[in-house]
């Protein structure tokens, strides 16, 4: 499995061997060697796994998990293509502000890591485009918070040609600034100390 170190600090992306033969395919998304090799941490401690099933021009977030009690997420596409974004909302970080952005499909099978605090949202660039994740908290609907993905100072990747659909909350959230001001954004060395705990369970 080849590993990269993404721009914002903590995030990583993963792409897995495939074997193709007559049948079909195989492929193993998540592999814990290579994940521990990358992050100095011997496996990811799954609480929840989430699967969504998105058209062409589906836009998903930004979300992120209010820390404590923060919640790290390994997301793949096995099905489809989408663009997958992680932008750094962690107030401290050194990679605050900025963003990265991945094609996920099921050509390549790229999975991405993302630390505590950071934000996520996704492009559907085709139909029935199915993203999974594992989740290393369950899904509490008051920690669960939106930032603009189309936020003018973000300037995340959006395709132009594509129509945005989102849902109400996403197409109401605040943008990245009105977030920090309001105190809503994570706080980066909350966010290393709730991912240490993780680890230490």
């Amino acid at each position: 499995m080849q590993t990269r170190h993404l721009s914002v600090h903590g995030a990583f992306e993963f792409t897995p061997k495939i074997f193709p033969d007559d049948r079909g395919l195989f492929v193993s998304p998540f592999q814990q060697a290579a994940f521990g090799e990358v992050t100095g941490r011997a496996d990811i401690p799954v609480a929840q796994s989430n699967h969504s099933c998105s058209r062409r021009g589906v836009i998903r977030g930004v979300h992120y998990t209010a820390t404590p009690p923060g919640t790290a997420k390994y997301v793949y596409c096995p099905r489809g293509r989408s663009l997958d974004i992680v932008v750094d909302i962690r107030v401290g970080s050194p990679t605050y502000g900025e963003w990265d952005a991945v094609v996920l499909d099921q050509i390549d099978f790229r999975s991405l890591y993302l630390p505590v605090g950071v934000g996520h949202a996704f492009v559907a660039l085709e139909d029935e485009t199915v993203m999974s994740y594992l989740l290393t908290s369950p899904y509490v609907a008051e920690y669960e918070l939106s930032i603009s993905a189309l936020d003018p100072v973000l300037r995340l990747p959006v395709p132009p040609d594509l129509v945005p659909v989102q849902s109400d909350r996403d197409s109401a959230a605040m943008t990245l600034e009105q977030a920090r001001q309001q105190g809503l954004l994570p706080d980066y060395e909350a966010c290393l100390r709730v991912e240490r705990a993780l680890w230490s369970v």
